[in-house]
């Protein structure tokens, strides 16, 4: 393995088990590593400390390991196996009335730059590093390896995720599919509600897995109440809130395939008193009738995805706060949320606050919301906790 040498005084984060070097603690390269090569990382004295994924820009290597060698047989199958197991002990794998969950969430279960989402038996994969791309034949082998004869098929989606930069060849496509199984569709069921996943077509990997728990929440408060599903995508909000006995749904995205699925699923569980509404969601915020909807539902796609969009990520959030709490009902509920990586917990709770206070009106927080149990924070890397919730109650 090519060696990394750390500069003197930068290995103590390693020490603590941090899963990224930056290239400004590097002292030297001991060789010529190509982008996604495997690389030993080492104190200022030589010492062992790790081993990862090199890679070129702020974060030059992806820690796989810290006493093995990623390189070894069997390495993918042992760590996607003891992630499997995480599931499997949190009750969502093997669990008859939700058949999709996250099955490997980069750092989160110790493989840095990989996620894998699970939909009834296809595994859909994301690379974003180059490490993880060049692997994904060995990941591939891994996963039939583990799952056998109740895996349908391993669809790589990274076209949108790899680095573009690397050369790579981005073209998303099916790594494995069983004979017979000839698909890009398939309905799953989540706590016993059905959705239809499009891995091909969709964004992301076809569905958000980690609102499950949050969606959970919102069919608890929902019953009786007039709901507003902004930034819907296919509607997994609006089929709890539904489910529930929500007095009306109505949901609203700018994209007319995403709409097209929330419609799909909206019949598929036998529901009514919905409305689907293909709009931008702020200015369909800004034209609502002030209380109309005694519980709204603020979930964008990430503002910030670096920390150069950080200022005005945290002013868009504050703007569309600002003008959720003022147009629900007296005695209405909002969930906010951000999923930019960028955005931390405190920095957004505080937008939420200043939004708050913007439009006068009594606000209280009655839950701090977060990803679910499939997208694991590793303890030694906090940076893992992206999404962030707050359920408002506005007098």
């Amino acid at each position: 393995m090519i060696k990394v040498i750390l500069k003197k005084g930068r290995e103590e984060s390693l020490r603590r088990f941090h899963p990224w070097v930056f290239s400004g603690a590097i002292a030297q390269i001991n060789g010529n590593p190509s982008e996604g090569d495997i690389v030993s990382v080492h104190a200022s004295d030589g010492s062992f400390l790790a081993a990862g994924h090199y890679q070129i820009g702020s974060i030059a290597v992806r820690i796989l390991s810290f006493d093995s060698d990623p390189s070894s047989p069997g390495f993918y199958y042992d760590m996607i196996s003891r992630a499997y197991s995480v599931r499997e002990a949190s009750g969502l794998a093997g669990n008859a009335e939700t058949t999709c969950f996250r099955l490997v969430h980069g750092e989160g279960d110790g493989l840095p730059g990989l996620i894998i989402d699970w939909y009834d038996g296809v595994c859909v994969m994301q690379a974003h590093s180059v490490g993880m791309f060049r692997a994904k034949g060995l990941i591939c082998d891994a996963l039939r390896k583990l799952f056998g004869d109740s895996l349908k098929a391993v669809y790589d989606k990274s076209s949108g995720t790899a680095p573009f930069k690397a050369g790579l060849n981005l073209i998303d496509g099916y790594l494995y599919k069983k004979e017979g199984f000839d698909s890009g569709e398939l309905e799953v069921l989540e706590n016993g509600r059905r959705f239809l996943v499009n891995w091909e077509e969709g964004q992301k990997t076809g569905f958000f897995l980690d609102q499950r728990d949050n969606r959970a929440l919102v069919g608890k408060y929902a019953a009786g109440r007039h709901v507003l599903n902004l930034f819907c995508y296919t509607g997994g909000f609006s089929i709890y809130a539904l489910s529930a006995g929500a007095a009306s749904v109505c949901s609203v995205d700018s994209s007319a395939r995403a709409m097209s699925l929330v419609d799909r699923n909206v019949a598929l569980n036998k529901l009514d008193n919905h409305t689907s509404v293909c709009d931008d969601a702020i200015e369909f915020l800004g034209k609502s009738e002030a209380g109309k909807y005694d519980l709204i539902i603020v979930d964008p796609p990430a503002f910030a995805k670096h920390r150069g969009a950080l200022k005005n990520a945290l002013r868009a959030y504050q703007r569309l706060s600002a003008a959720a709490i003022s147009k629900v009902a007296h005695g209405g509920l909002v969930f906010t949320f951000s999923c930019s990586q960028v955005v931390d917990k405190i920095s957004f709770a505080n937008t939420v606050f200043s939004a708050a206070a913007q439009t006068g009106r009594n606000v209280r927080i009655l839950d701090r919301l977060c990803q679910g149990c499939d997208h694991p924070v590793n303890i030694y890397h906090p940076e893992g906790e992206y999404l962030k919730g707050l359920l408002l109650y506005v007098e």
